[in-house]
Parts: structure tokens; sequence; C-alpha cells
């Protein structure tokens, strides 16, 4: 089976996925457009409980209409009934966020620049004001689930868990009851299976991704005594301790009223507005786009990663594949979300990429020797006609979360360069956590002594 023409789209490759769907890039065949196409695979053995769940995920996404929620275009359904020729699911046509991952572009255990974290966290509290003045609670407020866009906007996705709270045209709020999202992101409430305010869960959430944008790493493992980190945090102890100790007066200021452990003492979305370190004016506002992705990836040069990444390069009028050139833009450009491949300039919206002076089959099994000695599990590589491996492989980061994704490896050669493009994409997990497993298998003393970096 294959996939169907959406009002005019073509889907082509798979840019990323999650538990339950993959996310395609797909391309009008008249105009260029490019779009991406969320996939929700319906069958047989699909519940009564995930159908509602999908079609409320399209119900409300796409009544959403923000600068900075991600754009829901149109959606279809194809039922499994034979016979038919395509792929039975749930079609979401969505803005594709050239930008890419926004964690991708953040150093673990570092994270960005107060002024940085300033501006993107402004643009969270806009969207998720707009949100909740929707009647709207998004539930799953989390690293993985912020975008960019082509200008370096930011952009609030996956909207599979959320809820409405409240009626838009009365005001008056219900409770929720469902247990959902995860745990290093989730509040305390959620673990006492009572009832909670959906406002109070998506507070909480934000002030984990400030904490994450901060210090380039979330806060504990779950919000419960189980954690140490949180019983320090609870006793107070842990504000002597790194990174909390770095953070301005203003910002913790603020963190400790997101992260209020009582949900009717938490800031309300109104009370973040006011407070002091989100009223300050931005100084990056009115800064160019190529400004803008030199500040955001600041720790990335700093601790040499983009080193690895821009290795390579070659001319960006070469750009031209399946759609490829809607991508560019000053932002994406200075962000170096285009690669030098064997076939000219690629859209890569990952920064998880290295060179290797070795051949694809070679370089792999080295690969394979470091994920084995970092104790993270991997499927036999796959093969295609034109050379390239893709190797699936899963685990659990430091944080217990689970991740998933593809190291993908082709052949290479350009100018004095030769050997193989390697490309880690992630599927499910923190964008951070895929980081530190990109570069650990980067400086592993199997694969480090073939890699080309840029000094």
């Amino acid at each position: 089976m294959s996939f169907p023409k959406i009002n005019g789209f073509q889907i082509y490759e798979t840019l990323g996925g999650g538990g339950f769907s993959t996310v395609y890039k797909a391309v009008h065949v008249e105009d260029d457009r490019v779009v991406a196409c969320k996939v929700i695979p319906l069958t047989e053995q699909t519940t009564e409980k995930e159908r509602k769940d999908a079609e409320k995920e399209m119900r409300i996404h796409s009544q959403l209409k923000h600068q900075h929620v991600l754009e829901f275009y149109n959606g279809a359904i194809l039922e499994p009934r034979p016979p038919t020729r395509y792929i039975p699911g749930f079609y979401m046509m969505l803005e594709l966020a050239a930008g890419g991952d926004f964690f991708d572009k953040i150093a673990p255990d570092v994270g960005v620049s107060d002024e940085v974290a300033h501006l993107y966290f402004n643009e969270l509290l806009l969207g998720m004001q707009y949100i909740h003045g929707e009647g709207v609670c998004h539930r799953d407020l989390k690293p993985e689930n912020l975008l960019l866009d082509a200008a370096g906007t930011l952009k609030i996705g996956d909207f599979g868990l959320s809820a409405v709270y409240k009626l838009k045209q009365t005001g008056q709020k219900r409770n929720l009851s469902e247990q959902c999202g995860s745990l290093p992101y989730a509040a305390p409430e959620m673990n006492l299976k009572k009832t909670y305010s959906g406002e109070a869960i998506d507070v909480w959430g934000m002030g984990v991704i400030l904490y994450t944008l901060l210090a380039g790493n979330t806060p504990w493992d779950k919000a419960a005594p189980s954690s140490s980190e949180f019983r320090a945090y609870l006793d107070g102890s842990i504000f002597q301790e790194d990174p909390w100790n770095r953070f301005s007066a203003d910002a913790l200021s603020l963190l400790q009223g997101l992260l209020d452990v009582n949900p009717s003492e938490r800031l309300s979305i109104s009370g973040i507005s006011m407070h002091r370190w989100c009223m300050r004016p931005s100084q990056l506002a009115r800064k160019s786009a190529a400004e803008l992705a030199e500040r955001l990836t600041e720790s990335l040069r700093i601790n040499g990663d983009m080193g690895y990444v821009s290795a390579v390069s070659g001319e960006l009028y070469e750009v031209d594949n399946d759609g490829d050139s809607a991508m560019h833009s000053q932002f994406t450009q200075s962000l170096m979300l285009f690669s030098q491949t064997q076939s000219g300039t690629r859209y890569t919206p990952h920064l998880t990429r290295f060179y290797a002076n070795l051949g694809p089959a070679i370089l792999l099994e080295l690969v394979a020797e470091s994920l084995k000695t970092l104790g993270v599990e991997y499927r036999k590589p796959k093969s295609n006609p034109e050379g390239r491996f893709r190797l699936r492989i899963g685990g659990y980061d430091r944080r217990k979360e689970m991740f998933k994704g593809w190291v993908e490896v082709e052949n290479f050669t350009f100018r004095s360069y030769e050997g193989s493009y390697v490309v880690m994409q992630r599927d499910l997990g923190n964008p951070i956590s895929w980081r530190q497993l990109w570069k650990a298998i980067i400086v592993s003393p199997e694969v480090e002594p073939h890699v080309y970096k840029k000094n």
C-alpha cells in the first residue's frame, strides 16, 4: 500500500515520529508548497478510545490559529476498509517548522543565555495565553513539542493530549482527571490520582521548560518524593547548588512561582505576564534572524558541537531537493540546517549529524560497537540500493525517559573529503538527551579518530 495524495500534497520522506504517529514531509505537486503530514495509523486493532483521541486532536488543533501555534491546514481520515490501495490512518497537514526542534539547538547541561530564554519563554507565554483563552489546555508541554519556523519563531505543537477545560462563551471551567504527560514535566498533583486544574498543569510544564532553557536539562526525574532532586527542591537546599545558584534573581523568582507545588498558589498565566522577568524589554526581539540563530546556538559553538556539523560545507544555491529550497531562510542558513551531501546541498533539520573518513559499512560497525558500550539497543542495519544504511536505536536516558530514533549513513565524496555522511534522527524522547547520545558516539574511542571536525 502507498500514501494517498491529500489535497494535492504528495508524501515523501520521514521527518520524525512519536509514540503513536509518524511525521512526513509532503510537497504540493503543482506549486511545490511544503508541509508536514502527521499520520496516526488506523487498523482493525485501533480501539474506540484511540480513535476518539485522534479525532479530538484534529478537532482541537484545527480550531487554534495563532502565530505561536503550529498551523493546522487540513486533515483526512482513511478507514481500513478493504479493498484499498492506501495506508489507512488519520492524516493531518501541518505547518512544516523549517527551523526544526527548538531544543536541538541547546547544549546539554549548559542551556542558553538569560536573554535568549527571555525571548522564547515570552513567545511560549503568548501562545499559551491564546490556547487557554480558547478554553484548551495542552497537558504535554515539553521540549520535543516546541519547534521553530523559518524565521526563528517558536511554535507549540502536538495537541494529542489536549483537552477543553473551559467554555469560551461563559468562562465556566471544569477539572480534569486523565493521568497523562511525561514524568519529568508532569506537575506533582498529576500523581495524586485526583482531579486537577488544566491551567495549573500547563503552568508547571512552562516552569520545567524555562528551567531546561536556562540549565540545559530537566530539574528532576519526577516531581515526587522518590526523586532526590525534587526533595532537595522542596526543602530549599537545591538553591545552593549548580545550576540553581547561577540563575538571576528574577529568573529564580519566576521559576519558583511556576513550580509552586501547591496548584492553587502557582502563578496564573496573567500573573506570569506581569512578572518583572517577563515584563522587561527584549534585547533580541529586533535583532536579525542571523544574529538570533547565532545567539541561540552560542553554547553549541563554544563546546565545539557546531564544528562537527559544519566540517564540510558547499554552496547553498544547489538546494533543489523535493521542496528543500522552500526551507531556505536567513535563520535556517545561519543555523546550518543545510548540509553538503553526495548529491548536493540538502535541507537537514537535525544538528545531530557528522562526517567521517570511513565508508558506511565499516563506520556502522564502529557506531554499533560504541552503542553497545553506551548500553543503547540497536537492530541490524538496513540498506537500500543507493548505498544508504539505517540503524534503528533505542533506550532510556538518565531521566529514565525512553528514546528511539535512527542512525542514517550514506556514502559521501566532496572536494577533498571522502567517507560517510551521518544523520541521527530522533523519533521519540528529549532532544537534549538525543544530543548527548550523538556527542557520546562522536567522542567514543571507536568513532572519534575518523570524524571530520572544523576547528
